[in-house]
């Protein structure tokens, strides 16, 4: 194909995806463009997930059911580093090649050369599009920059999704904790409340919150989910040792807590499976009172849409606790009301 073929069939796919509704649809039209053109049996989009060895197959058009849903239409994540190396990767052979994995189930299913492209995402590969072909094929430099450029195409159709999936997981984070900030008075079954939704929300390993004893400098828990009684017994937070950086206001992501030495009990960390932490401010007034801390059970870079959602989640939480201490203290100055009305009752 010439390079005007090349040019023409991306600006029909700009102008379907006028007419898509969703996902999908979006990724259909991608897959059937790779095919179409390069001649392909199948395409498939792989994404890489923290902590699993291989990247998983999400979408894909012209594979088998059972092909794609098992354990061997995987690909293993040393890929990526050859796709980021080279820009590529090429095999003529899959059935052969060395560097795959699986390969009689791949000879099973008819495929016989496979070219892959890193997927782009605000210059991070965040997984590899492949297209696989029925019959031994080489690949020219115009080829391979065409499925390149379908690559980044479905990085942004997942990215787009991401953000849509992200806005509603916000949304109804917040109307949930509005509910349950407005059904009780408990600070401490708010604080539960909120560790507990923000962990399911933003799928980590385990959430707390701290607050900061001025007397002892020390950071004390008030509430957590996901953590081990050990661990939750491991012995006094010193607020200078454990990432001091949160109580100057700045949210702080440490991306291994078994090494890094801002953080104070690494060895645990190891033991209980904490790999990164994200802790922000909880704040009153502008003054940071504590940290909420979200632990995670593998290597995770937070975006900055999600430090974003987790600070205004921290604020909120701040503000509860500012409220339950202004209702204990009009409590307070009520009884004290009282006592003194009672003491001159002789008044009346």
């Amino acid at each position: 194909m010439s390079p005007a073929d090349f040019f023409q069939t991306l600006v029909r796919l700009s102008q379907a995806f006028g007419t898509a509704h969703n996902r999908r649809e979006l990724l259909d039209l991608i897959f059937k463009a790779a095919m179409d053109t390069l001649d392909g049996r199948a395409a498939c989009l792989y994404l890489a997930e923290p902590g699993k060895r291989e990247l998983i197959p999400v979408a894909q058009k012209g594979l088998s059911e059972t092909y794609f849903r098992s354990r061997k239409s995987m690909l293993a994540r040393k890929i990526v580093a050859t796709v980021q190396k080279e820009g590529f990767l090429y095999s003529r052979d899959a059935a052969a090649d060395p560097r795959l994995e699986h390969r009689e189930a791949k000879k099973a299913e008819g495929i016989a050369s496979i070219l892959a492209a890193p997927v782009m995402v605000k210059g991070q590969n965040i997984g590899v599009f492949c297209l696989f072909t029925a019959a031994p094929r080489d690949f020219s430099p115009e080829e391979i920059q065409f499925l390149t450029l379908l690559a980044q195409q479905s990085g942004g159709v997942m990215e787009h999704a991401r953000l849509l999936d992200l806005l509603r997981r916000e949304t109804q984070l917040f109307l949930d904790l509005a509910a349950k900030f407005t059904s009780t008075l408990d600070v401490r079954e708010i604080l539960n409340f909120m560790a507990a939704d923000l962990a399911a929300a933003l799928k980590v390993k385990a959430a707390a919150i701290l607050l900061l004893n001025e007397d002892k400098q020390t950071l004390e828990l008030v509430s957590s989910y996901g953590l081990s009684e050990p661990y939750l017994k491991k012995g006094p937070v010193s607020a200078a040792q454990s990432i001091a950086q949160t109580l100057n206001g700045k949210p702080t992501l440490i991306r291994d807590a078994t090494t890094d030495k801002r953080v104070q009990y690494r060895e645990m960390n190891k033991e209980e499976g904490i790999v990164s932490i994200l802790s922000v401010p909880l704040k009153t007034r502008e003054k940071a009172i504590g940290a909420l801390r979200l632990y995670t059970a593998a290597p995770r870079d937070f975006t900055r849409d999600e430090i974003m959602l987790v600070t205004a989640l921290a604020y909120l939480g701040g503000l509860a606790i500012q409220n339950a201490s202004l209702y204990l203290r009009c409590q307070t100055d009520m009884e004290d009301l009282q006592d003194e009305l009672w003491s001159h009752r002789s008044w009346f």
